[in-house]
């Protein structure tokens, strides 16, 4: 049997990573495949999809805040750490499921699952062989060219952190024109053109920063195109399928269960 993709999907609070968890799960049983749905965020209020299994059955950050008489920022940190102590726990509930895709949503804010050692323990303890990151890039950030340069170091970081096959996603690109998406897609797939953008920002330091770090970007390579995606639309759901399609069946179908 075929292992189990697990997705993580990781990006910048607000960069739409629930809503994108909710329209490929939607996808996938249009396409005949069963997903199960993991939320690994403690402080989420309402996620827009009914998780099959949920950190807040175990963790709650407003309980968390009570007990250890914290403010949210360091009720975050320590739900953060309690979640790879109940990770055994949540992979016992997850054993129960025979899926094709298991769909983790991360923390809204990014640097609580990439900076901290317990994420590692979460994806060690799921699977690291079956794991694949889904970044998810800002639209709003990433339409100037210093925007998309930083977006590419945090998910270069993503990707480092975790070592784990990735696609950069930009997400929620139907809120951008059609102008503005051109020019995304154009610098993300030509790392000249970015460099020629950035040059007609002018010549501020942080922009020779820039032009550094797009060339270390590029000589490491981890300089990858966007990938658009809408979950509103919805459209680009395909385009993530295939690529976990590559990782996982070398670009066949992915067995269903």
């Amino acid at each position: 049997m075929a292992p189990t993709p697990i997705v993580y999907f990781v990006g910048t609070a607000g960069s739409g990573k629930s809503t994108l968890v909710e329209a490929y799960r939607a996808w996938a049983v249009l396409q005949g495949y069963d997903a199960v749905t993991l939320n690994l965020d403690p402080g989420a209020e309402t996620v827009p999809y009914e998780p099959d299994v949920d950190i807040r059955d175990w963790i709650r950050l407003s309980e968390i805040m009570d007990e250890y008489e914290l403010g949210p920022n360091g009720a975050q940190i320590v739900a953060a750490d309690l979640i790879a102590a109940h990770v055994n726990e949540v992979g016992k509930v997850l054993e129960s499921f025979e899926t094709d895709f298991l769909l983790v949503d991360t923390p809204g804010q990014m640097e609580l699952f990439t900076f901290r050692e317990s994420s590692r323990v979460v994806i060690d303890a799921f699977g690291h062989n079956d794991g694949f990151l889904a970044y998810l890039s800002d639209p709003i950030l990433v339409r100037s060219p210093s925007g998309l340069v930083s977006s590419l170091l945090l998910s270069a970081t993503a990707q480092f952190r975790h070592s784990l096959p990735f696609l950069n996603i930009l997400s929620k690109a139907d809120v951008l024109s059609e102008e503005d998406l051109r020019a995304v897609l154009r610098w993300s797939s030509d790392p000249y053109a970015l460099y020629d953008a950035l040059v007609e920002e002018g010549g501020s330091p942080k922009q020779l920063l820039d032009i550094e770090f797009l060339k270390a970007l590029e000589t490491i390579g981890v300089y990858r195109r966007l990938t658009p995606v809408s979950s509103e639309i919805p459209y680009g759901i395909e385009d993530l399928y295939s690529g976990i399609q590559a990782v996982f069946a070398g670009g066949e179908d992915l067995e269903k269960r």
